[in-house]
């Protein structure tokens, strides 16, 4: 499928909020999206010593605590995130959260632009039951594609879902009123449709 523009798409798993402690993140995925090529996938595990988790925390996080406190943390794995991802478009599934990471791990570091796949799915497809990444994936008939590729997967993995991130913008960009938008314009998508609709209910 022909995309206008190569982006990256990217996701963390955090820890979640735990007293005490900072938000940290403990597993990274990145995809790098270009033009009628394969997506180039990375993925690591990120360093967690023995600090807690919120019990509510998703991902598989609790089977593998050995391997968080071998990992490598992320200013480590600076090299290879400059390689895919500098100066170019990053999308993440409400980019608050990589925002976030990002900033605070890598301070130094300048990211993006920046493209909401959550924001660009309200405004593309207001009227869907559900704007969680899981939920946009099955109603858009993504999902089979996505768990064709990672058979083994399950949302709240971070190469899951950056992949399906990056699967919701490829379909947008295929579709003809999408065709063609700019960068600009995808950054600041018009949700009034979705926000009117959900003042409603």
């Amino acid at each position: 499928m022909s995309i206008p523009f190569s982006f990256v798409a990217i996701d963390f798993e955090t820890t979640g909020s735990v007293a005490g402690y900072s938000v940290e993140p403990w597993q990274i995925g990145v995809v790098s999206f270009s033009h009628d090529e394969e997506p180039v996938i990375w993925e690591s595990l990120l360093h967690i010593g023995e600090r807690p988790f919120h019990p509510k925390a998703p991902g598989r996080h609790a089977k593998l605590r050995e391997e968080l406190q071998q990992a490598p943390t992320l200013e480590e794995c600076l090299p290879t995130l400059r390689m895919l991802c500098g100066n170019r478009p990053l999308i993440a599934h409400n980019v608050a959260t990589e925002q976030k990471c990002l900033r605070e791990q890598l301070p130094m570091e300048r990211w993006g632009p920046w493209l909401d796949s959550l924001k660009l799915s309200r405004a593309a497809w207001p009227l869907l039951l559900s704007h969680r990444l899981e939920d946009v994936l099955s109603q858009l008939k993504l999902l089979s594609e996505l768990n064709t590729i990672f058979p083994d997967r399950e949302a709240h993995d971070a190469l899951y879902d950056a992949y399906g991130s990056g699967l919701i913008i490829q379909h947008l960009l295929a579709e003809d009123e999408w065709a063609g938008v700019s960068l600009e314009l995808l950054q600041n998508p018009d949700q009034s449709i979705w926000q009117r609709r959900r003042r409603k209910t």
